[in-house]
Formats: structure tokens, sequence, C-alpha cells
């Protein structure tokens, strides 16, 4: 607080008798002038009814307090002379945002707040503030009217490059103080204020419409620029502009239309609104605002229906979308690469991707619509097709009225289905394997259960008490056995007994038991073509291939429905106009198993023949039954396709390829065993066979028929038997075991002793094994098998060598 004492000195309180009472009147008038002057401070400094209102208050509570003190104690009242407490006024001065100081007749300050003490230094009273001789006879004269008048106002006088406003007043009970309010006079700096209009709101918003912004200063050179100027001056946005001369970045032709230089001879030309800044300089800084020329505006409607037209022709998916991202029009190519109608496109295309991508093509739209004309592509993955990446090309374009971009397709669907059906056949050969693998290990497991079971039941009879269970693990046995073979056809290992047969007679064959496992909610329609060729297949497996996918169209319709079988021959030219890359050219006997079902969804169609997938509830199927399908066609030398729509149901192509020259005579038909009555027999019998379990099963099953019996765990340890001098009649071997295993232990027997008797057990395919043995003169036993099995396979090889 800055105060200083007045001219008089005032005696507070006096002492006995008149001298006192006018000692007290003389405080009494002071105190009331200083109340006064106070409240007239805070009326003019701050207009606050309320406030002035409120302090007035006090000061008379304070004045009542102080009275009935000095009645209550008028002896112990203090008769120092005090000058009058200047810190209410002050403290009303400081809620003012203007300079307020308390001037006396002398001319000297008595109080002043802190926004005065600043900015006039030297605790002076006005006019000695430090102004120039002019502004100084400004606020002598002031004061004197002030004086004379009661007020007195100055419009602007400077100090230090800054300008106030001076209001001056009378105050006072005596009107002995002058009242000087000097209030700063903000200066309006318009080019700052453009600088940050550019850079701020409102130069994002004209970004965002299209309107390029750019302030400049007096010397020519960029001061600001909004987003979408710096996009079209440099091409990424990214480059600083500020400071650089905006003509570096102008061209004018010999026509005087301005252009961007970046852009050259491909660039559209703009429009440039140029705004001073300065009202009295028409060359100083200045707001230049630029848009595209709409010179040529009166054509482009008409070459915006011409490029539609053109790019509705073209076979590439092809699209235009605006400034802000939406579409103006998209061809029928576009429509079919992401799978949709044209009326059905999304507004923009950014709902078109997933939401990890949508980030990146709406930035990517913004840049080359507001940008240069350049172009580029972005990997995006479709919402509907996730697992797929997918180029997006875009590029910028001008003079297509509201076009931006255009956006660019590739119509890839036929590559993309080739690449999804070569990496469903690999995923499929790969769990064919698989499934085989397993299949094999689980045969030698359920032979060993198989066996041991006969010889149980061999000592017991029915009736038993254990008679019972064993038959029961045996029945469950051969479920399971059922279970590896299903494993095996998908895996395209089974053993198939392939025969010259027409396609129309199986179906015809298979339809009573099929009838009857649609149920009567489910009707059964045959439709057989004319002149189909025969095929060669397993008839057996053929009926399950049938059977299996009648039970799941029937599956596919709970409420009831159709489930049409046709057959109809597909000759080569018929092949070569589908253009498939999967199906090789000629000629095929095609069986088509449709259903009027719920059809199966997308995401599940790659899936339908991996072994173990089924959409039915937990214990209503398998998932082996179209697995199976799949690999009886592919070992018959057939291909399936699948097709679906969900809610329209779903169709199985079955193509087998037509047979080509007659039928093999009946006697070159494998014979079945032959199964005597009686199966004693004698010999000498190597069995080789790594799993201990089913060596162990099989040679007792065969001493039990009177054979002598050794056994070898692999390839190598019958060598040496055979180098021992041992010989045998017959050899059953395994096929797969770990050192040697069986078709290189036999050619090395053969090679050594002659033509060895070979019996071998697998639960591959026979064909698969026979193409891959490449040897003469060998008998096939398949697991698993049973005690009476191995028995009666020896006994038939050793019959047909005598």
């Amino acid at each position: 607080m800055t105060t200083q004492s007045p001219p008089t000195t005032l005696q507070l309180f006096g002492g006995d008798g008149e001298e006192a009472a006018q000692s007290n009147r003389r405080h009494a008038l002071l105190l009331l002038a200083a109340t006064i002057l106070s409240l007239v401070i805070l009326w003019f400094a701050t207009g606050n009814v309320v406030l002035v209102g409120s302090c007035a208050g006090a000061m008379i509570a304070a004045w009542a307090l102080v009275d009935y003190v000095r009645r209550s104690r008028p002896a112990e009242l203090s008769t120092d002379l005090l000058p009058p407490d200047w810190s209410i006024t002050h403290a009303a001065a400081q809620l003012s945002n203007a300079a307020i100081a308390i001037s006396d007749r002398a001319g000297r300050l008595v109080c002043a707040n802190d926004h005065f003490t600043r900015a006039f230094a030297g605790l002076k009273a006005p006019p000695d503030l430090g102004v120039d001789e002019a502004n100084r006879e400004l606020l002598v004269l002031a004061a004197r009217t002030a004086w004379r008048d009661g007020s007195a106002q100055i419009d602007t006088i400077e100090k230090d490059d800054r300008q106030f406003s001076v209001k001056v007043a009378r105050a006072g009970t005596a009107d002995e103080y002058l009242l000087w309010r000097l209030a700063p006079i903000e200066r309006l700096d318009i080019e700052s204020r453009a600088i940050e209009l550019v850079a701020g709101r409102i130069g994002r918003a004209m970004a965002n419409s299209g309107v390029m912004a750019v302030s400049i200063g007096p010397d020519g050179r960029i001061r600001a620029a909004n987003a979408a100027f710096a996009l079209r001056a440099t091409g990424s946005g990214q480059e600083p502009i500020t400071g650089r001369e905006f003509a570096a970045f102008m061209r004018m032709d010999e026509k005087g239309s301005i252009f961007f230089e970046r852009e050259g001879r491909r660039g559209l030309p703009i429009r440039l609104l140029h705004v001073p800044l300065a009202e009295d300089e028409g060359e100083g800084a200045a707001l230049l605002l630029a848009v595209d020329e709409e010179g040529a505006k009166v054509e482009r409607g008409l070459a915006l229906a011409h490029v539609e037209q053109l790019l509705s022709t073209l076979p590439l998916g092809l699209a235009l979308v605006d400034r802000d991202g939406r579409f103006l029009f998209a061809n029928e190519a576009f429509a079919r690469v992401i799978d949709l109608p044209p009326q059905q496109l999304p507004p923009y295309p950014a709902d078109l991707v997933i939401a990890e991508d949508k980030a990146a093509v709406l930035e990517s739209i913004r840049r080359y619509g507001s940008g240069s004309l350049a172009s580029g592509d972005i990997a995006v993955r479709l919402k509907d097709r996730p697992d797929e990446v997918i180029a997006l090309s875009i590029a910028g374009v001008r003079g297509l009225g509201e076009a931006a971009v255009l956006l660019g397709l590739k119509d890839n669907i036929e590559e993309t289905r080739l690449k999804r059906q070569v990496a469903q056949q690999t995923k499929m050969e790969s769990i064919g394997q698989l499934a085989g693998g397993v299949a094999h290990d689980f045969n030698n497991i359920l032979t060993a259960i198989i066996g041991y079971c006969d010889l149980m039941l061999l000592r017991h009879q029915p009736g038993d008490g254990d008679y019972d269970d064993i038959q029961q693990i045996k029945n469950n046995s051969n479920r399971a056995a059922s279970l590896t073979r299903q494993l095996l056809a998908f895996s395209r290992q089974q053993t198939l007994r392939p025969q010259i047969l027409q396609l129309a007679d199986v179906v015809a064959d298979v339809s009573s038991l099929l009838k009857r496992l649609l149920g009567e909610t489910v009707r059964l329609e045959l439709h057989h073509g004319r002149a189909i060729g025969s095929v060669r297949a397993d008839p057996g497996q053929l009926e399950q291939v049938i059977i299996n996918l009648g039970v799941n169209a029937r599956d596919a319709m709970p409420k009831g429905g159709v489930v049409h079988i046709s057959t109809k021959a597909v000759s080569q030219d018929e092949v070569r106009a589908m253009g498939s890359d999967i199906l090789p050219i000629g000629d095929y006997a095609l069986l088509s198993v449709e259903d009027s079902g719920v059809g199966i969804p997308k995401e599940n169609l790659g899936k339908i023949f991996e072994p173990f997938f089924t959409t039915k509830e937990l214990g209503k199927g398998t998932g082996l039954g179209l697995s199976t399908v799949y690999g009886i066609v592919k070992q018959s030398g057939g291909f399936i396709f699948a097709e679906s729509e969900p809610g329209q149901g779903t169709r199985f192509d079955v193509y087998l390829p037509v047979h080509v020259g007659e039928a093999p005579p009946s006697d070159t038909v494998k014979r079945e065993f032959y199964k005597p009555k009686d199966l004693w027999g004698s010999g000498r019998i190597l069995i080789v066979e790594d799993e201990d379990m089913v060596r162990a099963v099989a040679e007792r099953a065969l001493v039990r028929q009177g054979y002598v019996v050794e056994t070898a765990s692999d390839g190598e340890e019958a060598l040496e038997l055979f180098g021992d001098g041992k010989r045998y009649d017959l050899v059953v071997s395994d096929v797969v075991m770990p050192n040697m295993d069986g078709p290189t232990m036999a050619r090395e027997l053969r090679s050594r002793y002659g033509d060895i008797r070979l019996l071998f057990m697998s639960g591959y395919a026979e064909e698969q094994l026979r193409q891959t043995i490449s040897l003469d003169n060998v008998s096939f036993l398949p697991k698993p098998f049973s005690v009476q099995q191995i028995a009666e396979a020896v006994h038939e090889v050793l019959a047909d060598q005598e």
C-alpha cells in the first residue's frame, strides 16, 4: 500500500472540556470525510452497488463501536495525533484493473493502488507521471478542470508506447482531494489475431471445407497457414512453411491464372482473396483465402457424368468420394469386390473396413482430397472379410465438381477364391496325414483289444458271467474301429474295392434306405440326366457318400423340406467354360445333393470338410460325416464343392471322372478270403511287429491254430533270424516299423533267400500300400483284425501257395 500523510495534522481524540469537544468534532468530520471518500472511490472503481452498500454498513458499524468505547471509557482514550487510515481506500482501489491514485490540493500523492505504482514509477501524483510535455499539459488541464468543475476526462495519453484513458474527479468532504483513474487502452493487434484465426479452430474448419487460408506479413512471408494450404503447397503437409515467401509456392501463367508451383501443368487454377490487415496500407500484412477456380464450373457437371459413365464400363473397382469422405459414385466392379449391391453402399468408405483401419482410410482421403494430384495405396481389411488384406488405391482428382478422391479396388475375387481353395486343399492334406497317423496307431490298440477279447471268449461259453461283458468290450471296440475307418476315409487311406458302375444305379439302390433315414417331414426328389458315363468307385463307399450328404441335408431342415438328388453328364466343353482352376478338363459324372435348409454361414463354409468340425449340438454329431465324404471322393479321383447361402439352402456337387475302357473281367476281381470251417494248419510262421500287444495277440492266435510261430520286433531282427539259418513258410509283417520297415525287409529277404511268402498287416489302404511297396505276390490284412480274421488270412495265403 502506498499512502502519504495530508498536509493537515488531525487530532483523533482530545482532552477534557471544550477543547476535547472541539477535538472530537474535528475527528468526526475527518472520519466522515474519509468514509465518504472511500465509498466514492469504491463506486468509481467498481460500479457495484451491493459492494458499496456493504462497505458503508461496515464503516457505520465500526464508527458506532468506536463511539461506544469512547463514551464508556473516555479516560483511557489516546490523545495522540494520528493520520487518517487509508488502508480501506487502498483495498477498494485494488479491486479495479485501472491505475487509481489520490492527490491533495498541494499536488502530493496521498494513496495509489499497485497498478498505478507499476505503470508510473516514482510515487508522484499526476501530472508528474514521466510523460512528454504534451501529455503533461493534458494532465495539468484536467486537474484544473476537476478542481473547478468537479470532474474531467482525457481520451488518450501515451507513456512508453502504452495508451491510457484518464478520468479525474474531485472528492472529500471538503473537496480537498482529486481521484485519478488511468485505464490502459488495449491496442487491437489485427495481425496477431489473423495468425490465431488461421492456425486455430477457424482455420481447421475452413480446411475441412476445402478453403485454404494463409496469413502473410508486410515482407510477404508466411506467418501462419491452415492444413489445407500446407498440404496443397507441399504435398505432404509435414514440411514447415512458416517464414517462407508466399510467392515461392505460386506461379502465374500468361493468362493471369494462379497455380501452385509444385503441381505444375497438372494443377488446377485457384482463386485468391486478398484481405489487407492495415487500413491505410494496401501492400502490408494480409490474410489470403484461396479456393479452386470455379471459372470452368459450367462443364464440370457434364464432365463428371462422362467420367462416371466411363468408370462404370471398366472392370476395375472404382469409386468417387468428396472431400468429406462421402461416396458420390461406385461402379459395379467396386460393389462386387466388397460383396454389396451398389445401392447398399454405406455413406463413407471407412464404414467398409474394420475398426482398426478406419482412421487410416479417413486420413488418406483427407490428405489426397486436399493436397496435390498424388496417388498411393494402403492395405485394409474389409469388415466382412477381416482375415483378408486387400490394397485400396487412393488418388486425388480435380475439376469434377464435388469429387475429390478416386478409390480403386482390384476385382480379385477369382484370385482370392483360388488362394482359398489352394490353402484349404493344403490344410485338408495336412489334416488328412494327421488323421491317418492317428487312425494307424489307434488301429494297433484296437487290434490288441479285439484280439484279447476273442481269446477270452474262446475260454468262456455263452451264459457265463463274464461272457456278456467281454462281448460288450468287443462290440465297443468294433464301433471304435468304424471311427478309425472314417478317419482313414477322410485321409484317403482306407481300403477300397472299386468297380465300374453307373451313378444312377447307386442312387437307386440307396434311395429306399435314404427315405427312411430322412423321415416323414423331408421329401426326397430324384432326377437323372441322360448319357452319363460310367465311373470307377467302390459302390459301398459311394453309397456312404450319398447317405452322409442326405443325412446332413436332413439335419439342416429341422422343420422339414426337400432333398433333391440329381445326376448328369458334364462334358469337357462345360468344364472349360466353368474356368475352374481346381477341376481339370475332362468328362465327369456329376452327383448333386441339394437341400432347402438353413444354409451354411460363410465363416464356416471353408471348415465343413475338416474332421470333428460340426455346428450341431453337443452329442448330436461326430463331425466326421462330411470329412468321410471328402476322403472317399478324393480317393476315388473325384472332386467335391459346396455352395450355400444362409437361409437359402446348400448344394454339394460331386464330380467323378468318367471311366475310359471296358470293365475288367470277373476273374480279375479280387476274391474274398476263403473262409473254411476248419482253420487248423501247420508250418513255420514269423511275425514281425513293433507293437508288443499286437505281436502277442497274433502269436497266440496262430499258435492256437497249430502253427509254429516265432516273432521279431522289426525288420533287422527278422533278417538276423534268417541269417541264423532259420526258414519260414510265411512272414506276417507290419508295414511301418522303426529301424527297418516291412517293405524294405521283404525286398532284402527276397533278394537273399528267394521268393518268400509275405502277408502285410496295416491300417493303411491296400491300394496305397501296393503302390508304395512295389512287390508282387504279397497279401494284405487290414487292421484292426480279430483272431478269426488273422487265422483265415494265414490259412488263405498258405492254401494259395500249395
